[in-house]
């Protein structure tokens, strides 16, 4: 290997951001470099004083949020008391993943870049910024970066005349080998890596709580278009404890028909068990897989046979086709010039990594079982807002679940994973046990007495504001004010008794939004449609006296699209309205109130 020691830190919030950073472990290895890939809270960030070459690859979650696998990471980077000389000894670079159509474009890769030169560090490139929204996705700006990155690090660090790049058409290494076993296991080790009813300390992702599902009631009318579920857990003994604002964690499973499907189009026996052995030494067997392992278990439960591949899973497939014309096809799809065709066939209709197996079935039926765990990423827990209180309902956890799916040119709808999973499992038929954990959310609600609360949550964006409202009332709080919104009163207005005996109570302060419920005898147009912003600007006096006059703090939750931006415009328009601010001073006022955390946002996209 030559002389050049070469780390990969990445942080990802969907695995992104690490299909990004193993694709470079790949092409550094074709290179002869040595090289490791390391998630950015698993790498002991005091040691980044000795690294010589670091590249950063990190996606940019929420509004402008680093992703939850660094930010232990981001706040140690950040520290002022680390000197600006610690990192002098490093060469970097940063690679950010983002979607323009945000306004926080790679925040957290631009702040990091500045944040490395501030330490010392020299950076080789200018930082990468990969977008969701260009045509090509971001490997329209990944593709020529990476070709200058490998010009600046093997610069000084030249490959010896003696070692040649490994042909791009040449499979790499496996990262494991599976050893079949002969016999099928006597016992039931695979159980074993789950926690059952008493789990050793606090849930997590590594020993989740098996919760059993108590109920799974469909929230919207029988002719609204979309499936909302009311779904509650029995968490008694578990250990967690969770408060408002706080979100759990679900690890979903693959349906049986799709784990049948994928395991003859591989040739696979799913009763076949293995045991699982890294090739190389430091690196270790994914936590969460229990050994010995079933092939169905691994196929149900942990490979995301469902997900939308990336580019390298077509780049590997070709070097793994034994089969000459779908070999070429696979090699157009992971090529530079291929990526239009590549998110013509693959992305924009959605199509799943299964699929993709079925329209090349020779490929599939050649596929080494070595190789599956670098073909196919893990399946990725779903994170849902807590839509309950303990104070409300002790021992008991709900969350607010919108079944995913809609139509592309597929013949097949395209379903979420977990939603539809969620969705299938019927408590009433037999008991079900779900894997679950909690962990802090974006949202933290006041302590002091007496601090009023406005929450906007439009559809299953109210979920969190619901366990803030009982958690509130539970404690004597009667200054909440909640500005829902949904299509149709009697269709998807999500706990609309609840909400109405609290307000009768004189415990919340309740206005709504519907935006199809108007007056006109025709499909009212985009701007008659009435939307929670609307209400909020008609309730301006009230808002402004709250935030200005009592100190209020202003919640935010739901779809990152359009809705963050116009509740924004609206605020900013309150307070120039309502408080006599001019433009800048309404900027700066909101920009305060988010700096101080008296404002804060939830969305997703």
């Amino acid at each position: 290997m030559p002389s050049a020691r070469l780390l990969v830190l990445f942080g990802s919030q969907t695995g992104t951001a690490q299909d990004v950073s193993e694709r470079l472990g790949r092409e550094a290895r074709r290179r002869q470099l040595s090289c490791r890939v390391e998630a950015l809270d698993s790498y002991p960030v005091v040691n980044l004083i000795n690294e010589p070459v670091v590249i950063f690859v990190c996606a940019t979650a929420g509004q402008g949020d680093p992703p939850d696998n660094m930010k232990s990471f981001w706040r140690f980077i950040f520290r002022r008391s680390l000197p600006s000389t610690a990192l002098r000894q490093m060469d970097f670079a940063v690679l950010g993943l983002g979607d323009s159509s945000y306004a926080k474009f790679n925040f957290v890769a631009k702040k990091l870049h500045r944040r490395l030169l501030q330490l010392g560090g020299s950076a080789l490139l200018p930082v990468c910024l990969g977008d969701d929204q260009h045509e090509l996705g971001p490997d329209a700006a990944i593709d020529p970066w990476l070709q200058d990155l490998w010009e600046k690090v093997l610069g000084p660090h030249p490959v010896p005349l003696n070692l040649d790049l490994t042909p791009p058409g040449v499979p790499w290494p496996s990262k494991f080998t599976l050893q079949f076993l002969k016999d099928t296991p006597t016992s039931g080790p695979e159980e074993l890596c789950v926690a059952g009813t008493d789990p050793q300390g606090p849930p997590s992702e590594l020993q989740p709580f098996l919760a059993p599902m108590v109920s799974n009631q469909r929230v919207t009318g029988p002719s609204h278009f979309q499936d909302v579920r009311l779904i509650e857990f029995d968490i008694s003994g578990s250990g967690m404890s969770f408060a408002a604002g706080d979100v759990v964690l679900i690890q979903p499973e693959n349906t049986a028909s799709h784990v049948q499907q994928f395991c003859q189009a591989l040739g696979l026996d799913p009763e076949q068990h293995f045991t699982l052995q890294p090739r190389e030494p430091g690196v270790t067997c994914p936590a969460r897989l229990p050994q010995p392992c079933s092939m169905r278990r691994l196929v149900s439960q942990y490979l995301d046979i469902a997900s939308v591949p990336r580019r390298s899973f077509f780049e590997l497939l070709a070097c793994l086709s034994p089969h000459e014309l779908e070999r070429e096809k696979l090699q157009e799809f992971s090529s530079a010039r291929g990526q239009e065709e590549l998110c013509e066939y693959c992305t924009r209709p959605r199509r799943t990594a299964l699929e993709v197996l079925c329209d090349f079935p020779h490929t599939a039926a050649a596929i080494p079982p070595d190789y599956l765990l670098d073909l196919l990423p893990l399946i990725r827990p779903r994170a849902f807002s807590i839509a309950s209180s303990l104070r409300a309902h002790p021992s008991r956890l709900q969350i607010l679940v919108a079944v995913v799916q809609y139509r592309t040119r597929l013949r097949e709808p395209r379903r979420g994973l977990c939603s539809s999973w969620l969705a299938s499992l019927d408590p009433v038929q037999r008991p079900v046990r779900v894997p679950l954990w909690v962990r802090s959310g974006g949202l933290t609600f006041p302590k002091t007495p007496d601090v009023p609360v406005i929450m906007v949550g439009p559809g299953t964006g109210v979920a969190p504001f619901r366990a803030a409202i009982q958690e509130r009332v539970a404690q004597g709080e009667t200054g909440n004010v909640l500005f829902f919104g949904c299509r149709l009163r009697d269709q998807d207005f999500y706990w609309e008794a609840e909400w109405e005996q609290l307000q009768a109570r004189g415990c919340l302060t309740l206005v709504t939004a519907f935006s199809r419920e108007q007056s006109a005898p025709a499909p009212a147009p985009q701007e008659q449609k009435v939307y929670v912003q609307h209400r909020l600007r008609a309730f301006g006096p009230l808002v402004w006296e709250l935030l200005d006059g009592r100190g209020a703090r202003f919640y935010l939750a739901g779809n990152a699209k359009y809705m963050p931006a116009d509740v924004c415009d609206t605020l900013l328009s309150i307070f120039r309205e309502e408080g006599g601010l001019s433009g800048p001073d309404a900027t700066a006022y909101l920009a305060q109130l988010q700096r101080t955390l008296r404002f804060q946002t939830e969305t997703w996209a």
